[in-house]
């Protein structure tokens, strides 16, 4: 589902065989509820418009997203894209990455999921960062929602942390699961 009907992610989408959808009005609650249907994980990526709460509340702990920082910090309205990098530049932390979280009604405020961390490293530009978090946003969602696909609908918050080191380079990040509460 997407508000642009050139995103990239929706031809991605019917490579694969999954139902896409284009909303003519991404703040209408019964256009959004209308084409999830019963979806039972919907997974945003990208999506920067605000989810209606109804919408939110329809499918609790359903609706995930990622962002491309160590929430809670540098999250909430307008940190998408360049701004967030610049933010953690600006800031002079020494470590960004990619959050996985549940979707509230306020931007990047729900229960997290899972986090990947990525060093800063000395001369990093917004764009550079970006590149890195990009590829660690790519590996960690693909692994979260198989994960949540694997477990069934969740009943109250899931968290789940990497087994060892989230820095070391491999094809795989294992998973252990903490119930939130």
């Amino acid at each position: 589902m997407s508000s642009r009907s050139d995103a990239g992610a929706l031809e991605r989408a019917r490579r694969a065989g999954v139902l896409t959808a284009v909303l003519a009005d991404p703040a209408s609650v019964d256009e959004m509820l209308a084409a999830l249907g019963d979806a039972r994980l919907v997974v945003l990526a990208g999506y920067v418009k605000r989810i209606p709460p109804p919408v939110v509340a329809r499918f609790r702990w359903r609706l995930i997203n990622i962002h491309p920082a160590l929430l809670p910090g540098f999250g909430g309205p307008g940190m998408y894209g360049g701004r967030v990098h610049a933010a953690v530049l600006a800031s002079g932390v020494a470590v960004s990455g990619a959050t996985v979280h549940y979707v509230e009604d306020e931007y990047d405020r729900g229960p997290i999921i899972a986090q990947w961390p990525v060093p800063v490293r000395p001369g990093d530009t917004p764009e550079s960062l970006a590149a890195r978090v990009l590829e660690v946003e790519h590996r960690l969602l693909p692994l979260v929602v198989l994960e949540l696909a694997r477990r069934g609908a969740p009943v109250a918050p899931v968290r789940l942390f990497a087994v060892g080191s989230a820095f070391v380079a491999g094809d795989k990040l294992g998973l252990e699961f903490e119930q939130g509460g």
